[in-house]
């Protein structure tokens, strides 16, 4: 067969999440053909991309099973043509590489899989005793087909340092880094109004409880919370009874882009975060970001430029940050946060992925 193009393959494309933005914006700038384990109408938008698009539906209708379901689609999954270039994006994606003919084999690795690695404890802790076994089962069946996979690729990407020390530490690799693209040309500055915004997932690693509980000690401050999530319920009752803390729910794009271009700054404070799209997007639309200490956002926003790190006692520190960061201050810090979104655009991204293609 004749080798032609490229070819991106993609774990799943169920929510508008960060890796699946990057693997929309690599398909655009590379012309890719796209193979993802599964595609739900709740993500991107696949049908501006000019290359061919298939859907494994590698999703198991168990529960639980998610990861050996993908694995098992990838692993089965034979191209009708052959690739100059075959980039692999997720978890279970690599294991498709030994079906795959291709010149050179990329792994964009935005973090080895945590319930393997660094955080087996922390899941195994969280399950029943039928489900811890069943997850050693997984990962005994797993890890070994994997690390074959991945120990295959001709390059080994990753989305920042800070991934890039959990790659060497869990798998003995050497990664480069590649950040994640953002389209700084979509988010614009539309004034200021009189709210701060906090974008995240509401899922207990990205602690937007400790923000709701900071702004109820703080209700001349108002903040408007525009996601979704499993703690969404929880928190919701946590912040009833004060008028300042509001709730949208997941926004489209316009929605999205009109909140953050009118909000004072942002707040983004996860705990271990692989790099984290959000600080760019509120710095692209000159907003500061009061972000987290330690992990991705460290690699980002600059502290005391951009935005502020808080960290430790985490609710009595945001409470400063955000007197710290008043109107006046956020918008001395735009030209600063605009500059700085601009080292992480999409076009820079295609460039830098690009060079290893070669």
């Amino acid at each position: 067969m004749k080798s032609k193009g490229v070819l991106t393959l993609h774990d799943l494309f169920l929510i508008k999440g960060g890796g699946e933005r990057l693997v929309h914006s690599l398909c655009q700038g590379l012309s890719s053909d796209l193979v993802a384990g599964s595609i739900s109408d709740a993500s991107f938008d696949l049908s501006d991309l000019s290359g061919e698009v298939i859907d494994l539906n590698g999703l198991s209708g168990v529960p639980g099973v998610k990861t050996w379901s993908l694995a098992r689609a990838f692993k089965r999954f034979h191209p009708q043509k052959a690739y100059e270039h075959a980039i692999y994006s997720g978890v279970a994606s690599p294991l498709a590489l030994r079906h795959i003919q291709a010149q050179k084999h990329l792994f964009y690795c935005h973090t080895p899989p945590r319930f393997v690695y660094d955080k087996f404890e922390h899941y195994s802790g969280q399950l029943s005793w039928p489900a811890k076994q069943a997850l050693k089962w997984l990962n005994a069946w797993f890890k070994p087909q994997y690390e074959q996979a991945v120990r295959q690729m001709d390059v080994v990407l990753t989305n920042s340092e800070y991934v890039k020390k959990r790659i060497k530490n869990c798998l003995d690799l050497d990664a480069e880094v590649v950040y994640p693209p953002c389209d700084t040309s979509k988010f614009q500055w539309k004034g200021q109004g009189d709210y701060y915004v906090s974008l995240a997932r509401l899922d207990g690693l990205k602690r937007v409880s400790a923000i709701v509980n900071a702004f109820k000690q703080m209700p001349d401050k108002k903040l408007i919370i525009a996601s979704g999530g499993e703690q969404s319920a929880a928190l919701k009752k946590a912040a009833a009874g004060f008028d300042n803390i509001q709730f949208t729910g997941w926004l489209n794009d316009e929605q999205l882009l009109d909140l953050l271009g009118g909000c004072i700054a942002s707040l983004y404070v996860p705990e271990d975060e692989d790099f984290g799209m959000t600080p760019v997007e509120s710095m692209a639309a000159g907003k500061p970001v009061i972000c987290s200490d330690h992990g991705g956002p460290l690699e980002s926003v600059v502290n005391g430029e951009t935005g502020i790190y808080v960290g430790g006692d985490l609710v009595n520190e945001v409470i400063e940050a955000v007197h710290l960061l008043s109107p006046q201050r956020a918008q001395g810090m735009r030209l600063a946060c605009e500059a700085r979104a601009a080292e992480f655009d999409t076009r820079l991204f295609i460039q830098k992925i690009s060079q290893f293609l070669n």
